[in-house]
């Protein structure tokens, strides 16, 4: 996502990234966060809303670069 500071999804961690389809967590100026990954299709949410499934270990390296 251009201009969003990307906290994850540099291919670094277990190896399992590729082209460019790591799941990634980003930083809005406001302090929330965008997470981009596979959609999540257990649970319907309401309209207008989305669900991603985002791995334990992407949602950690996000935490460790925060300083969590």
């Amino acid at each position: 996502m251009p201009g969003l500071p990307e906290l994850t999804g540099n291919g670094n961690g277990n190896g399992e990234c590729g082209a460019d389809d790591c799941p990634n967590v980003y930083k809005t100026e406001g302090g929330s966060f965008v997470v981009q990954g596979d959609v999540f299709t257990g649970f319907t949410p309401p309209q207008g809303e989305g669900l991603v499934e985002i791995p334990e270990d992407v949602l950690r390296e996000a935490f460790r670069v925060l300083g969590w």
